[in-house]
């Protein structure tokens, strides 16, 4: 595996490292000893598939609050998509600044999300198939999300949204929620 730094700490793409033959490719997806040698959380309790049949479809921007901070490993296995990550961290630099990468799958990339991000993406074709890989369960009390247009974060999104849960729609906008996100997300 290749870990290649963005510019959010502890965010990284993983491009696969091909080992090739007469039959096509071989390449490790994942290795707890090359996760931990980067500092990456190598845990997984749980592996989650989201299939998207219209591209446009957007799904996020979702989290959880600490202690049930998860991190992500997300890789689109059919399809492509625009994956959007933004740093929640009260203490960090990057507070708020967002990362977006395509991941397809034709480029095989993957993208590691470190706790205390919000996620999401938008299916950049129909019939978009999505892993993703976490370190804690899923766990409602500690869930939140960003509305997926606030006009604070400006996020990229290539396509008209041509599908969006009602859930996602209902997220508070930073402007009213970002003192309670602060105080939660406040290690």
């Amino acid at each position: 595996m290749i870990f290649v730094k963005t510019k959010l700490a502890g965010a990284y793409i993983i491009d696969v490292e091909r080992r090739e033959d007469s039959r096509g490719f071989f390449a490790r997806v994942f290795c707890r000893d090359e996760f931990e040698t980067q500092g990456l959380e190598p845990f997984i309790v749980q592996a989650n598939l989201s299939h998207n049949i219209k591209q446009g479809t957007i799904r996020g921007m979702h989290f959880q609050y600490p202690p049930a901070a998860e991190t992500k490993v997300v890789r689109c296995i059919r399809g492509a998509i625009l994956d959007i990550i933004v740093d929640l961290r009260p203490e960090s630099e990057t507070y708020l600044e967002y990362l977006s990468v395509e991941l397809s799958e034709e480029n095989r990339r993957s993208l590691y999300v470190p706790k205390r991000f919000a996620h999401g993406f938008q299916a950049l074709a129909d019939n978009t198939d999505v892993n993703y890989t976490v370190s804690e369960f899923y766990t409602p009390s500690a869930e939140g999300g960003l509305l997926y247009n606030d006009p604070r974060l400006k996020l990229p999104w290539p396509l008209p949204l041509s599908v969006i849960s009602e859930k996602d729609l209902k997220f508070a906008p930073l402007e009213i929620d970002e003192p309670e996100l602060r105080r939660r997300m406040t290690i």
